[in-house]
């Protein structure tokens, strides 16, 4: 009896489609040179080290590298119990509503926002409260209506959830002027901020605007970091900045106790590469990629969308958001864009208050400028059809 091959990696993507579904990164892209190189090296340098169990605020060469990191791009200098390793920041969500949540408190969340994160909290049966965006991202009047109408209820939330910089799915990233506002009234509403900074790294024009957390290094927030769009997804790594009474907590918790850093060899491998300099070389490759697929359909959107569909332009990160006129509804159009072999998100699976019923999601990570070219053309078929 022989056993079939179970799947090994998490995206499927079926022949001929163009799947605008994905936001991960190109495979073909992904550093496997530079791991084999350090993968020998760490081994020679940390030995056993690599193999026991690990700090439970993570490796130690990998944490004095992204500390310097963030001191160098960010400014703002970091002791060691100011930030901590992770498995991802998927991990990081999940521990953080472990730690610091009771089932039935609140979250708040962007609307729209990472859908999958959405399915994050309710595992953990938060009262799930979304605040709607704008062209500058959260819209800090809504987010203030919505905190005295939760003070009425008397349920304050315990977190808001955000992506600020290059936000999935809309690419768009918090206006400038709303990020200290936004830090000072979390810590005037006594609110934790879990800060998704997955995207920082990949900037296409200029430089990324300053971290959350870096406006306010003691407030109420932690920025989770993360190497799966900066190194590759199957690492499982990222790292939390944050004051060190919150990121305590989480270095004393019984996963940690028991089980010591997580993907601690993981980890010390990653730690030798940046050593190395390996990650500066790698992030480069995928600026210089992901710019160019990025600009590939934006053109594509110009040339073929009729004139009255809108969409994003995002500075960073892996996302166009597309609004299609009201009269359309964007799940309807998917079967047959699926007809054509293209496929997206709709843009109400990122919603939990109605909005997105015409708009989608379409990530230019995976494919090269071409096909996302020929993918738009697709999907502009259905839309002019639908109209």
């Amino acid at each position: 009896m022989s056993l079939a091959t179970p799947q090994s990696t998490q995206m499927e993507v079926r022949p001929g489609f163009i799947e605008f579904v994905w936001g991960q990164p190109d495979p073909d892209l992904l550093p496997v040179e530079a791991l084999r190189r350090a993968t020998p090296l760490a081994l020679e340098r940390f030995g056993a080290e690599m193999l026991a169990y690990g700090a439970a605020a993570g490796a130690g060469p990998l944490l004095a590298w992204a500390a310097n990191r963030v001191r160098e791009k960010e400014g703002v200098t970091l002791s060691l119990d100011e930030i901590i390793s992770t498995a991802g920041n998927s991990d990081a969500v999940d521990q953080i509503c472990t730690l610091f949540t009771q089932p039935g408190e609140v979250a708040l969340v962007e609307s729209p926002t990472y859908h999958l994160a959405l399915r994050i909290l309710h595992d953990h049966g938060l009262d799930i409260r979304p605040v709607p965006l704008d062209e500058g991202g959260l819209n800090l009047e809504a987010l203030k209506t919505t905190l005295a109408a939760l003070k009425r209820e008397g349920k304050p939330p315990k977190l808001l959830y955000t992506i600020p910089t290059f936000h999935n799915p809309t690419g768009l990233s918090l206006a400038a002027e709303r990020r200290r506002a936004l830090a000072a009234l979390a810590q005037e509403e006594n609110f934790l901020i879990v800060e998704d900074d997955v995207y920082r790294e990949l900037v296409y024009e200029g430089s990324a605007p300053p971290s959350l957390w870096s406006l306010a290094p003691s407030g109420p927030i932690l920025r989770l970091g993360s190497f799966a769009k900066s190194l590759a997804p199957g690492l499982r790594l990222g790292f939390i900045t944050g004051a060190a009474e919150h990121l305590r907590k989480m270095v004393d918790s019984g996963l940690r106790d028991s089980g010591g850093g997580l993907n601690h060899y993981t980890a010390m491998v990653v730690g030798a590469l940046c050593l190395a300099g390996d990650f500066d070389e790698q992030v480069a490759l995928f600026k210089q990629e992901y710019s160019a697929r990025r600009d590939a359909l934006l053109a594509a959107l110009a040339e073929h969308m009729p004139p009255d569909v809108t969409w994003t332009k995002p500075a960073g990160g892996f996302f166009v958001w597309v609004t299609l006129p009201k009269k359309l509804n964007a799940a309807s159009l998917l079967p047959a864009a699926e007809e054509l072999r293209v496929s997206f998100i709709p843009g109400h699976k990122f919603c939990l208050d109605g909005r997105g019923q015409n708009a989608l999601r379409l990530a230019f990570s995976l494919y090269k400028p071409a096909e996302l070219a020929e993918g738009v053309k697709r999907l502009a078929q259905v839309v002019r059809a639908a109209l």
